[in-house]
C-alpha cells in the first residue's frame, strides 16, 4: 500500500473517528492525542519519544512504512474491539512511561 493513503487512514482514525466513538460511548480515552500517544506507542513497541523525534514534526510521519501499517492496524483494532482493547492498550503505554492506570481523565 502506498504510504500516503496510509497516513491519511492515520489521521482520520486518531483524529477523528476514535475520539469520536470513544465520546459518544464514554470510553476511558477519548483525547485525540492520548490516541495518537497509544497507536504510537505500539507502532514502536515502547515511548514513541524514544524512536521519534519530537522536534521534527508529527512523530506519525516519522514513522517507517512497516511502523505506519502497525499504527493503523492497532488504531483499526481499537475501532472494532473498542474500550476493553483500548484499556489494555492504555496500560501497557502508561506502563512503558512508568506511571500507572487508574483514575484517568479523558
Amino acid at each position: 500500500m502506498d504510504r500516503a493513503p496510509l497516513l491519511d487512514r492515520y489521521r482520520e482514525l486518531v483524529l477523528h473517528e476514535l475520539p469520536r466513538r470513544a465520546r459518544a460511548e464514554q470510553e476511558v480515552v477519548t483525547a485525540d492525542h492520548r490516541f495518537g500517544r497509544i497507536v504510537l506507542d505500539h507502532a514502536v513497541g515502547g515511548r514513541w519519544y524514544d524512536s521519534l523525534d519530537r522536534r521534527r514534526g508529527p512523530a506519525f510521519t516519522q514513522l517507517d512504512n512497516g511502523q505506519l501499517r502497525v499504527a493503523v492496524a492497532v488504531a483499526e483494532r481499537i475501532a472494532v474491539e473498542g474500550d476493553p482493547l483500548l484499556r489494555e492498550l492504555d496500560e501497557q503505554s502508561l506502563r512503558w512511561r512508568g506511571k500507572r492506570a487508574g483514575r484517568r481523565r479523558p
